[in-house]
């Protein structure tokens, strides 16, 4: 690897994509899923500008869809690297829609997908470092390292991968909060 660091923006990436009725689900709305299919390809470029070599989506936290988007709105999609690990980065994607006739713009999505760098064997490859110029950029990273220790947290906790280990009789008591009927 010939540069140890890159900054945010070498991968910075912005696309714009007018929505077709060939987009809409059966409501008339841009379907959510044509929405996380064009995430998932911003993801891929931020995370292969980054790393320069193939990349994967390993997970994607918080999909919330805040607002509609329209048939005939144009979608922006910013995505950058907000994190990186040894072979791991996480990119930042904001997606909004502009009606085109007003001009008016609307937040419709804000998610952070986990992407891993591969090598062609498909062996993890070692990503550069992440050079933060400014205050928003130490507060992005340091909210994907604490996703990442809350996700690496939780998968111990629960012992995810390991069922047979759970110790259910530990919760029971926090279960009384939920709207659960428990039948053991």
């Amino acid at each position: 690897m010939n540069n140890q660091y890159k900054t945010v923006e070498d991968s910075r990436v912005e696309i714009k994509q007018l929505m077709l009725p060939s987009n809409a689900n059966f409501s008339g709305k841009i379907h959510g899923g044509h929405i996380l299919a064009l995430m998932d390809q911003v993801a891929f470029t931020v995370a292969s500008k980054h790393s320069a070599c193939y990349c994967v989506t390993a997970a994607v936290e918080r999909v919330e869809f805040l607002n509609p988007i329209e048939v005939g709105e144009l979608v922006s999609m910013k995505a950058q690297v907000n994190y990186v690990g040894n072979t791991s980065m996480i990119v930042g994607i904001r997606v909004e829609a502009e009606d085109i006739k007003t001009g008016k713009t609307k937040h419709c999505n804000s998610s952070y997908f986990t992407m891993v760098a591969k090598e062609v064997g498909g062996q993890p490859h070692k990503v550069p470092g992440l050079v933060i110029k400014d205050r928003d950029g130490i507060r992005r990273f340091l909210r994907a390292a604490k996703q990442v220790e809350f996700t690496t947290n939780k998968r111990h906790e629960f012992h995810e991968h390991q069922d047979e280990d759970f110790q259910s009789e530990e919760y029971l008591e926090a279960l009384k909060q939920y709207n659960v009927k428990m039948e053991l």
